[in-house]
């Protein structure tokens, strides 16, 4: 399996920068794993991280070398981030939780599968044409919006997201593939930073008449330029898979000559691995009672105001 990648994360205007991404892969398998960080709730860059972190650990555990149920791994990699992002609230007795949107994307057997939660984005790009991209769990991509008294809903409300990890109700996700990809496409997952700046004629042009590691950063530097001194977190990890019959003299990563025990992730580890080492994941019904505890803990802090 070969395929070549890039990937770049700007701050943008923001004080802090709360997206986070990165890829793993073994001989015979790849995810590739964007998540941005929620503002308007604490620790979002904490939120992203750890969804990064234990997806790459369900792969690792589960791609021995290929995964056996690749939309199985895809359910349960939601779950067990959105589990651990409740658990880190849970210990840290927040107040409120960390939260974040996903996209995940997995090639197997020159096959795409994907997922994803929220606004966070995935573009396939075949030669000049879109094939397809994640729609937003939002009320205006979902046509969820209906008019009222005065018409239709303001824009901001019809943006809000209705499902993301980390919210005490349990996400909303989508399943998608597995879709036969073919030599020079080109698969891009980005955060809300660079798609709200960069509209999609704009991505299909540029994946499509350049390389990944030229396309990304030029998309990336676009968007911080429109976005101007309040541009959001731009962030984007872009792959173009080359089949066998012509990975010959590629540039790219190869895993053909990588034994079957081998695994390999661009994810960050740190202090959030040893916070949370060892603690099991928490069943429905330890994350509705933590859900409580916490929604319990806003109820009392808004009563002493």
């Amino acid at each position: 399996m070969k395929f070549s990648v890039f990937q770049i994360s700007r701050k943008g205007g923001r004080e802090k920068n709360e997206d986070r991404m990165g890829y793993c892969y073994t001989s015979e398998s790849a995810v590739f794993l964007l998540a941005d960080g929620m503002g308007g709730h604490p620790e979002g860059e904490v939120a992203a991280q750890l969804a990064l972190q234990a997806i790459s650990s369900l792969f690792q555990q589960e791609a021995r070398p290929r995964l056996a149920d690749v939309p199985a791994f895809l359910s349960e990699a939601l779950l067990s981030a959105h589990r651990k992002i409740l658990r880190y609230a849970m210990d840290s007795a927040a107040l409120d939780t960390p939260r974040t949107t996903i996209v995940v994307a997995v090639l197997q057997d020159g096959k795409l599968s994907w997922t994803h939660c929220g606004d966070s984005r995935m573009y396939l790009v075949r030669e000049s044409g879109l094939v397809t991209r994640t729609k937003d769990h939002s009320l205006i991509e979902q046509s969820l919006h209906r008019p009222d008294g005065n018409g239709a809903k303001p824009l901001h409300s019809r943006n809000a997201l209705f499902s993301c990890l980390g919210s005490p109700t349990k996400p909303i996700f989508s399943l998608a593939g597995p879709l036969p990809l073919r030599h020079d496409d080109r698969v891009m997952l980005c955060s809300d930073g660079l798609w709200t700046s960069v509209s999609e004629d704009e991505i299909v042009y540029e994946l499509s008449q350049k390389p990944v590691e030229t396309a990304v950063p030029d998309l990336v530097e676009k968007a911080l330029r429109k976005g101007g001194e309040t541009s959001d977190n731009v962030t984007c990890i872009a792959f173009e898979w080359v089949p066998p019959d012509a990975a010959r003299g590629h540039a790219g990563v190869s895993t053909d000559d990588i034994s079957e025990t081998v695994f390999a992730s661009t994810i960050q580890v740190g202090w959030l691995d040893t916070h949370v080492e060892g603690q099991d994941e928490m069943d429905d019904a330890e994350i509705e009672r933590s859900v409580a505890e916490i929604n319990e803990a806003i109820r009392r802090s808004l009563a002493k105001k």
